[in-house]
C-alpha cells in the first residue's frame, strides 16, 4: 500500500509561502483589560530561529523551519512546510510598544502587547451648572 495524500493547492501555497490563505503563521488574538495577547502556532520550530520585532508600529514575527532530511533520504510524502514564515501586524497607537513581551512554550509563541495608560477605560465626569456651583 502506498501512503499518499492529495492536496491540489499544496504546491501553490508552498510557492507563495502561505498556508490556506494565511501568511504561514496561524494566530489567535485575545483582548484583556490591560493588554492584547497574540498566540502564534509554531510547532517544531527551534526557538533560536524565532524573531519578534517592532518597527514603526509594525509587529513582525518570523521563524524558520529547516530541512530535516539526510543526504540519502528522499521524502515521498511531504506535508510539513519548511522555510521561513512571517506574520506582520500593524499596531494601534494605543499600545505600549516599549513593553511588549514574548514567550514560547509547547509550540505556541505568546506575545503580550500592553495597552498604553491613555487607552484604558475610564469614567468621564459630566459637568453640569449645579456641579460647577458646588465645586466653586
Amino acid at each position: 500500500m502506498l501512503l499518499t495524500s492529495f492536496d491540489p493547492f499544496a504546491e501553490f501555497h508552498r510557492a507563495l509561502g502561505t498556508n490556506g490563505g494565511f501568511a504561514g503563521v496561524r494566530m489567535d488574538a485575545v483582548r484583556r483589560e490591560n493588554e492584547i495577547e497574540l498566540r502564534f502556532d509554531l510547532p517544531g520550530i527551534d526557538t533560536d530561529s524565532i524573531d519578534v520585532t517592532v518597527d514603526r508600529g509594525v509587529l513582525t514575527v518570523s521563524a524558520k523551519r529547516s530541512e530535516e532530511y539526510g543526504e540519502n533520504e528522499k521524502p515521498f510524502v511531504r506535508e510539513r512546510v519548511m522555510g521561513t514564515f512571517t506574520r506582520r501586524l500593524r499596531l494601534s497607537d494605543v499600545v505600549d510598544a516599549e513593553n511588549i513581551a514574548a514567550s514560547y512554550d509547547g509550540g505556541v509563541l505568546t506575545v503580550k502587547v500592553p495597552l498604553a495608560e491613555r487607552a484604558l477605560p475610564r469614567k468621564i465626569e459630566i459637568s453640569t451648572p449645579e456641579r460647577a456651583a458646588v465645586t466653586a
